[in-house]
């Protein structure tokens, strides 16, 4: 999901942020983990990509772990395409298909 920054790639790993969150509905993990994402770029400049997530879950809970690496937004290095300020609701949807796990996401931009 490269939505703001035009080549991953040009995002070093300089600065680490731990995330970890849990929500009874799968959705709205996702929901709530993407939101993070964007509460980092908004309140500490960063752009960030995350290798790996892990959920599980414990009874009704899931819970997810994960270590998104990235540093802080240069605009001459990061082209960027567009300024993500929100995850929406509308048409928000995560289901899993034969083929792993799909989800739709609308950002207001």
């Amino acid at each position: 999901m490269n939505v703001m920054v035009e080549d991953l790639d040009t995002i070093r790993p300089l600065e680490n942020r731990a995330i970890s969150l849990q929500n009874d509905d799968l959705e709205m993990l996702l929901f709530d983990f993407l939101q993070e994402l964007i509460y980092y770029k908004d309140t500490d400049g960063l752009a960030l990509r995350v290798p790996a997530i892990e959920v599980k879950r414990f009874g009704a809970e899931h819970h997810l772990d994960a270590v998104a690496r990235g540093e802080r937004i240069d605009l001459e290095r990061h082209h960027t395409r567009a300024d993500v300020k929100a995850v929406t609701l509308h048409h928000f949807s995560l289901q899993e298909t034969p083929s792993g796990w799909q989800a739709r996401v609308i950002l207001d931009i």
